[in-house]
C-alpha cells in the first residue's frame, strides 16, 4: 500500500510547504485539492515548471468536485487532460448534486454517465474515482448497490472515505470494503467526532476493523490521509504518517 496525504491550503506558503515538505514525514505522494491546481489546468507546462517533475506522485491523486451538466462534464475532460500531463494516476469525483428528492433511476443514470467517462480517462492513462460523499447521490448504503449495478466495465472506480461514511450513518466501513472491493482504488482515511473532522486518532471511528479488512483483502492501491480538520499543515503530516504507519503494522500483526 502506498501512503498520500491531502489538506486544503489558504495560502502559497501552505502549499508551498505541503509540496515540499510532504515526502520528509514518508508520504509517497499528494492528492490535490482543486484549488492547489485549477489555475494551472489549461497550462500544464505551468505547473511542471513551477512545482517540477523530478518529485514521483506530487499530483497523484486530483480531487474535484462538480455536476455532471454540459459545463461539468466539460471540466472533467480538460482535467482529464490535465492529469495525464502531469502525471496524474487519478482524478477524484466528489458529485456535487444534493442526495434529497433523487430516485434509483437518477443514481443509474449518473453511474452511466460516469463511466462513459471513466472510459475517456482511461484513453488519456488515468482512472476516474467516484468520492462517495455525505448529501451526494451515493450517500446510503443502498446507493452503492444502485449505483455500481448501472455502472459498466469497472470503468468507474471508488474512493472510500471513512468519515463521509460514518457522516452518512454508515458505521461498518469494513463491510463496504468488503463488498466493494473490486471497485475500490482509492482509500481516505479521515476521522470525526460529533460531525466535524478531526486529526487522525482524535475522532470515533475505531479504524483496526478498517486496516484488518484492508490488510485481508490485500489491497495494494493508495491510501491516503485526508486532512480536513484544520489543523497546521507541519502537525497534520506527522501526527497522519505516525497514525497510518502504526495502524498498518499493528494490522499486519494480527
Amino acid at each position: 500500500m502506498k501512503i498520500a496525504f491531502s489538506q486544503p491550503t489558504s495560502t502559497a506558503t501552505e502549499q508551498q510547504t505541503l509540496f515540499t515538505r510532504y515526502r520528509s514525514f514518508g508520504y509517497s505522494g499528494l492528492q490535490l485539492k482543486a484549488g492547489q491546481y485549477s489555475a494551472y489546468v489549461d497550462q500544464p507546462a505551468r505547473f511542471i515548471e513551477q512545482w517540477g517533475t523530478d518529485t514521483p506522485h506530487l499530483a497523484s491523486g486530483l480531487i474535484t468536485a462538480g455536476l455532471l451538466d454540459t459545463t461539468g462534464i466539460a471540466s472533467l475532460r480538460a482535467l482529464f487532460r490535465f492529469a495525464q500531463a502531469v502525471g496524474s494516476e487519478r482524478v477524484i469525483f466528489c458529485h456535487s448534486q444534493p442526495r434529497q428528492s433523487l430516485s434509483q433511476a437518477d443514481i443509474k443514470n449518473y453511474a452511466r454517465i460516469l463511466s462513459d467517462l471513466g472510459k475517456e480517462a482511461q484513453q488519456h492513462g488515468i482512472s476516474l474515482s467516484l468520492h462517495h460523499h455525505y448529501n451526494q447521490p451515493v450517500m446510503h448504503r443502498q446507493d452503492f448497490a444502485v449505483f455500481f449495478e448501472a455502472a459498466s466495465d469497472q470503468s468507474v472506480k471508488l474512493t472510500i472515505d471513512t468519515a463521509h461514511l460514518v457522516k452518512s450513518g454508515i458505521h461498518d466501513i469494513a463491510g463496504v470494503i468488503r463488498d466493494y472491493r473490486q471497485f475500490i482504488d482509492n482509500i481516505h482515511i479521515k476521522d470525526i467526532a460529533d460531525g466535524a473532522f478531526k486529526l487522525l486518532g482524535q475522532g470515533t471511528i475505531d479504524f483496526l476493523p478498517v486496516f484488518s479488512t484492508l490488510h485481508d483483502i490485500a489491497y495494494d492501491g493508495w491510501i491516503c490521509a485526508d486532512e480536513e480538520s484544520g489543523s497546521d499543515c507541519l502537525e497534520a503530516l506527522q501526527l497522519c504518517a505516525h497514525f497510518l504507519t502504526q495502524s498498518l503494522h499493528t494490522a499486519s500483526d494480527l
